[in-house]
């Protein structure tokens, strides 16, 4: 009986406590956001979508290292001495082309790693909170400024004076042993 009425007790006990907070947050104001119309502001340092300025990258794949997902792509082709890049928004002088800059957002963990690292800080994070997709392959960002066909034409002038480069200096190693022999 001394059970029963224990029990009793803590039953009424919980609904009195449960109905206490009920009747606390039933006379407050809702804090409910019609989100797709009114959005949240977010805090300054808040960790969102990346974004390239590919203008300001001089392709030293220090992002690409720091990234601990590997979820950054980058390749690059140096430049030959008749095709000059150009320099950074800060002067740095650029010495290579970035053929392919990809980001998979689908496999960031938004830790922010690879911000810190950039000499010429192009990449950085931004407000943007918003970019679901239907299809995966959409969540990859292609910031490279370059076409495809730009890129191996790039490819292509560089093998061509690296193989001119060669020929040269096979051709000047060439040239003493020449003299050598009709001595």
């Amino acid at each position: 009986m001394r059970q029963y009425l224990r029990n009793t007790w803590d039953g009424i006990y919980t609904a009195f406590v449960g109905m206490k907070i009920t009747f606390k947050h039933l006379f407050t104001r809702a804090v409910t956001i019609q989100y797709p119309e009114v959005k949240v502001p977010m805090v300054d340092r808040a960790r969102n979508r990346l974004y390239v300025n590919i203008e300001d990258c001089i392709g030293c794949e220090q992002c690409s290292k720091a990234c601990p997902v590997s979820c950054i792509t980058i390749d690059t082709v140096k430049s030959t001495p008749t095709d000059p890049v150009g320099t950074t928004s800060n002067g740095k002088k650029k010495a290579l082309w970035v053929t392919q800059f990809d980001i998979d957002i689908a496999k960031c963990c938004f830790c922010q790693l690879c911000v810190f690292p950039c000499p010429t800080e192009c990449i950085k994070m931004t407000s943007v909170y918003e970019y679901s997709e239907f299809e995966r392959e959409s969540l990859i960002y292609k910031f490279a400024s370059l076409s495809e066909a730009e890129s191996a034409e790039k490819k292509a002038n560089y093998e061509k004076f690296e193989a001119e480069k060669a020929a040269a200096k096979a051709a000047a190693a060439a040239k003493p042993a020449d003299q050598n022999k009709t001595e």
